[in-house]
Formats: C-alpha cells, structure tokens, sequence
C-alpha cells in the first residue's frame, strides 16, 4: 500500500537517496557525498524556521516518490501560494498513481494553509513531466517567463 508522509529527520538518508536519483535523472554523472547532501537536507527542512518542506509516498517501507515545496508570498493580493519546487516518483513506481498522490496531498496543504494557487515548473525537455501535469487537468500558463541566475555568475553579482 502506497503512503504519503511528511519528512521528518529520520528520512534524511532516503531524502539523500531520492536526491541522487533525481540528479541522475536530469544527468549528473557525480553526485555529493552522502553525508554533505543528508546536512544540507538537515539544513533545509528540518532547521528552526525550514526553508522548505518535503513529503515523501513510500511502499511497504520503502520511499518511492518526492515531493518539495515552499510557501511564497505575496501571491493574489496579500495570500500566500505553495511552490512546488521538485515532484520526483521512481521509475519503478511511475504511472502506478504516486505522482497524482502526492499532488493530491500538495493540494491539500495549500488549501489547509490558505494558498490561493499552486505553482510550479517543469523543464522544456521533460515531456514525461507535462503530460503527466496534462493528464492531471492542469494547463500550462504561459503568461510567465523563468529566470535564473547561478554558479560564478550569481557569486560574481553578489561580490562585485
């Protein structure tokens, strides 16, 4: 049977798991140590305020699905929104209904902590990704454009 917690410390390795899957997924060849990426995700989700929050859907014990989100603010007028930053199933357990679960769970925070909308993105590339975001009824708003700003870039800007 299929189940969606929220993380907690203790999933910190199988968080660490799925993150390097994931990074496999969009094509790393080399990922971080275990033990920097489980401190990064102690850092992020389980730090007094988070700076994020994680559900993970597991099988018989086993983590098989993820999900990360932030709350933004301000979205429609002064409300908040939740962004979901990173929605990742296992190959193995994809077109089985994790993806539309763990959705389903995003859904229901948001509206628990009064979000007027849930967003997110997908890569260009990843048609897997936007049939799925089709087949759950959800059309793409094409009314935005993404920046983004990294690596030596990002540091040259912030120490000029």
């Amino acid at each position: 049977m299929i189940t969606v917690t929220p993380a907690q410390s203790a999933h910190a390795e199988a968080i660490a798991e799925i993150a390097e899957e994931i990074d496999r997924y969009y094509g790393a060849t080399e990922v971080e140590p275990a033990e920097i990426r489980i401190r990064q995700i102690g850092e992020a989700l389980f730090s007094d305020p988070p700076y994020a929050h994680a559900l993970l859907a597991w099988d018989n014990g086993k983590p098989i699905g993820f999900a990360a989100y932030s709350f933004l603010w301000p979205a429609v007028g002064l409300t908040r929104s939740l962004f979901l930053k990173e929605l990742y199933v296992n190959a193995n357990a994809r077109r089985t209904g994790v993806g539309k679960l763990l959705m389903q769970h995003l859904y229901d925070i948001a509206a628990k902590n009064d979000c007027s909308r849930v967003e997110w993105a997908t890569d260009s590339f990843n048609r897997g990704a936007q049939l799925f975001y089709a087949e759950l009824g959800v059309p793409v708003d094409e009314s935005k454009l993404f920046y983004r700003i990294e690596g030596d870039e990002l540091t040259r800007r912030a120490n000029p």
